[in-house]
């Protein structure tokens, strides 16, 4: 009976050691979730399901299936010409494998910052990417609204994807918290500016004393380089005249040619067959980011620059898409773009640990061409030694002047015939002296308007463009007719309406602080274009009309000589944007080339 009695004590002393742990267990929990619901919108955006998120959802097949990707633009409809993701507004992208081209090149495709509901894109194989906005619930104005709730602010991204301020409330005098928001890069004025005469000088410098990494074993293919550094540096006359190029383009027409040729005679490259599509091996053929689409296609077909054996290569192509990496995995409201980083990494810890060729140099012998403005932030720290091609060639945004590229931005109407509405009026037909019509991305183009709207009757500056086939056309009309065609910047340095411009041989006027202009290892870009500090905006028109007609004429001559460097063509040419992005990412390893 006593050990019956002690038994029962036992049992009930563990029951009651039992019910507490369940309660502790329990009220850490309560305890835990109190702490988490302010935070309740950032979780639930990380939940495949949830609702209130509306997260991506990545079902991508490749076996002639469907891929619906959702991503976002900046205006809630279509991609931007100058930036990325104002509202982040949902957008369904279809591929469709079967081959079925129909519909694709729709004559009036053309987007000017943003103002169609619907755009095709052309990828490789013929793929269809359909574009369709929707309407944003959320006033651009949200951040001086001070009664929204900070679920609405939550949802109301910026184009760079910076994060609100750490503390997302102000509290007033009364005691009430205001919502305010961090003052995005995009909408200030940069910190410092490097002149373009200093990046002339920085070029020099970079020339003189290559920072590359050493290579850690040499092999045949550096000392063909070495050799063919030698010969290019070898002293000739500048020549004047030239049967197939136009002299005063280039900062030195005799070492560009030596170098061009010698690209011709030795260059080989090794295209990696690593990487799945969307991403990798699918280029977009059409629209803002069709350029680095074009690079792809071509130079995943070359027959005369690459080879199938990667030890017979001089230089290495990763041959990815940096706005489908954006389409495919970034996270709709996640402010946060480490997985895209995250995701190139991986793939380049891939390539190390299957080839030896990546650890010989650090990557330094590696290119990749990219057009989307995320790019810099994308392919930092873990390439940082390879050669980038970037649009956003900004050198506050750690652009390495004589080893980077600054690769043209193209907007490609038509995938079939991206030289399509070529050419533009004599300069005697052309009575518009400055134009400009876009939306008021970042801090810069709102200061244009300010200034020159409506204020001489020979200066078109506007806004945006109204959307429809008229408005498409006569946006074309203008620069046709057009001197000078104002390229401001956007949310970032780089701008389609550089490239547009010698389109439509309308003299560029390039006005964004920081930006490097393309090919500038090699092009001279004061014999064909005008470029002004953004301070110097106010001053805009009396800059324009004191230069002379003789010299305008002059310019307009370069633009139309240039053209051919700024054209894709189906089957590339000699010197065209192709050949001229491939001659400057050899030019600058030649020159960035070390031997042990």
């Amino acid at each position: 009976m006593n050990y019956s009695f002690k038994i029962q004590t036992l049992l009930q002393i563990e029951k009651r050691k039992w019910l507490f742990l369940v309660c502790l267990v329990a009220l850490t929990h309560l305890f835990c979730q109190s702490l988490l619901l302010p935070y309740k919108s950032a979780l639930l955006s990380l939940l495949p399901d949830s609702k209130d998120s509306e997260i991506v959802k990545d079902n991508v097949t490749l076996n002639n299936e469907s891929v619906m990707v959702k991503s976002y633009n900046e205006d809630g409809d279509v991609d931007d010409q100058d930036g990325l993701t104002k509202k982040h507004n949902e957008e369904k992208i279809k591929f469709s494998l079967d081959g079925n081209t129909n519909s694709i090149d729709n004559d009036f495709d053309f987007v000017e910052d943003g103002t169609l509901g619907n755009i095709n894109v052309d990828t490789e194989d013929s793929s269809l990417i359909q574009l369709g906005g929707g309407e944003s619930n959320v006033s651009t104005s949200v951040g001086t609204n001070l009664n929204v709730s900070f679920d609405k602010i939550k949802e109301v991204n910026d184009p760079k994807d910076h994060l609100l301020l750490g503390s997302n409330f102000a509290t007033s005098r009364n005691g009430s918290t205001k919502p305010i928001k961090k003052k995005m890069r995009c909408e200030m004025p940069p910190k410092t500016v490097l002149p373009l005469i200093e990046m002339q000088k920085l070029l020099v410098r970079h020339r003189a004393r290559s920072r590359a990494m050493r290579p850690r074993w040499s092999s045949e293919r550096d000392k063909e380089i070495m050799m063919a550094k030698l010969k290019i540096e070898e002293t000739t006359p500048i020549m004047k005249n030239d049967r197939d190029l136009y002299a005063p383009l280039f900062r030195n027409i005799s070492e560009f040619k030596r170098s061009y040729e010698l690209m011709e005679q030795i260059l080989k490259i090794y295209v990696y067959k690593e990487g799945e599509k969307p991403i990798f091996h699918q280029p977009i053929l059409k629209g803002l980011y069709a350029s680095e689409g074009w690079f792809m296609k071509l130079m995943e077909g070359n027959n005369h620059f690459v080879v199938k054996d990667p030890r017979k290569a001089h230089l290495f192509y990763m041959p990815f898409s940096s706005r489908m990496l954006e389409y495919t995995i970034y996270v709709r409201n996640s402010h946060n773009r480490t997985n895209l980083r995250q995701y190139l990494k991986d793939y380049s810890e891939k390539i190390a640990a299957k080839y030896r060729f990546w650890n010989r140099t650090g990557g330094a012998d590696h290119f990749l061409v990219a057009c989307h403005d995320w790019a810099p932030y994308e392919t930092r720290h873990h390439m940082e030694h390879c050669i980038k091609a970037l649009c956003n060639a900004d050198v506050t945004m750690g652009f390495k002047i004589g080893r980077d590229v600054s690769f043209p931005e193209t907007y490609v109407r038509s995938a079939r015939n991206p030289l399509r509405d070529l050419g533009g009026k004599p300069p005697s037909q052309r009575h518009i002296l400055a134009f400009y019509a876009g939306n008021m991305h970042g801090y810069f183009r709102p200061i244009l308007l300010k200034y020159w709207k409506d204020t001489y009757p020979d200066m078109k500056i506007l806004g945006p463009m109204p959307p429809g086939v008229t408005s498409k056309m006569n946006y074309i009309q203008h620069m046709k007719s057009s001197k000078y065609c104002i390229c401001p910047k956007g949310y970032e340095v780089n701008s389609p309406r550089i490239v547009e411009s010698i389109f439509y041989e309308c003299v560029p006027v390039i006005i964004s602080d920081n930006f490097v202009p393309p090919f500038f290892e090699v092009l001279n870009w004061d014999e064909f274009s005008v470029i002004i500090a953004e301070k110097d905006v106010q001053n805009l028109r009396s800059i324009l009309v004191s230069i002379p007609e003789e010299k305008y004429v002059k310019m307009q001559l370069g633009v139309r000589k240039v053209q051919r460097h700024f054209l894709w063509h189906a089957k590339p040419e000699r010197f065209d944007l192709f050949h001229m992005t491939l001659h400057s990412i050899w030019y600058n390893r030649v020159f960035q080339m070390k031997l042990r």
